[in-house]
């Protein structure tokens, strides 16, 4: 299966070159990768265009946005504007960031997953990074979710989502609409993927609020955001980040901002929300 690589890169000269010597050391090696060069101050690209020089299925691309960095609608952007420098002839395209360590046999194990059924529309493993010299699941969500961090998608499933969306919230939707087409998400806990810089380091307190945004605009509605944003400030060992969530939904909500999802897709989204809730606590 023929699989091409996105990744967006802002000033990523510290693990860019780890990031693209693990993909270059695949038992099966991609068919294109694609860095997206977004408004980087730093090396980032003279890095890329040395590995693009002695591989020519790498390639960069510039692109140049706001410097402000705010999770989810920047890095589909820069996702996007490399979506518009590939053709059509892959299986699998993946979303993949710039401070990753896979291991070896990763994406033979992902085309393994999509070969075994023609349902099956996302793989994906597990995130860890490193503390005091040892690595550690980076625990923030469950285990049956693929973190935005690296997706791969089939193809025919990509298409029928809709590809990704520009807003906090795009990897949890995604998974979502997977569901409500009736593909399967498959996450392999055998594969474990180092991540090098903490989810959110660079995050201001606007994007905190973006969270909260996020569960409105996937249409869960007030309960569910309740318990959702509870359950992750908990796991981010920061409570008073609930406050923060909670803030942005109703900010979202007296504001009318435009859900991510159809009614009906919000409906089926609710409906299975409250089946993995009570799943958990029966």
């Amino acid at each position: 299966m023929n699989f091409y690589i996105i990744i967006p890169a802002h000033n990523e000269e510290q693990f860019i070159s780890l990031t693209l010597d693990s993909l270059l050391n695949q038992t099966v090696l991609p068919n294109k990768i694609i860095v997206v060069n977004d408004n980087s101050m730093d090396k980032t690209a003279e890095i890329v265009l040395a590995f693009a020089e002695k591989n020519t299925f790498i390639s960069l691309i510039e692109k140049k946005s706001d410097a402000i960095h705010l999770p989810g609608s920047k890095v589909i952007q820069a996702f996007q504007e490399g979506e518009k420098h590939i053709d059509d002839n892959y299986d699998i395209i993946v979303k993949a960031d710039a401070d990753l360590i896979f291991p070896n046999n990763y994406f033979e194990t992902i085309i393994k997953h999509f070969q075994s059924d023609s349902t099956i529309g996302m793989v994906g493993g597990f995130a860890y990074i490193e503390k005091n010299g040892e690595w550690f699941l980076e625990n923030l969500t469950d285990k049956d979710h693929i973190r935005g961090a690296f997706k791969a998608y089939r193809k025919a499933c990509f298409e029928q989502i809709g590809g990704l969306k520009p807003a906090m919230g795009w990897d949890t939707v995604d998974e979502l609409l997977c569901k409500f087409y009736n593909w399967k998400v498959v996450t392999d806990e055998s594969l474990q993927v180092k991540h090098l810089k903490p989810t959110g380091a660079n995050y201001n307190k606007t994007a905190r609020y973006k969270q909260g945004e996020a569960f409105y605009r996937l249409g869960y509605g007030f309960t569910i955001t309740f318990i959702a944003s509870l359950k992750l400030a908990l796991r981010k060992n920061k409570p008073l980040l609930f406050i923060d969530y909670m803030n942005g939904f109703w900010k979202a909500k007296s504001s009318n901002i435009e859900l991510l999802v159809s009614e009906e897709q919000a409906k089926f989204i609710r409906k299975y929300r409250w089946k993995k809730i009570k799943e958990k606590l029966f």
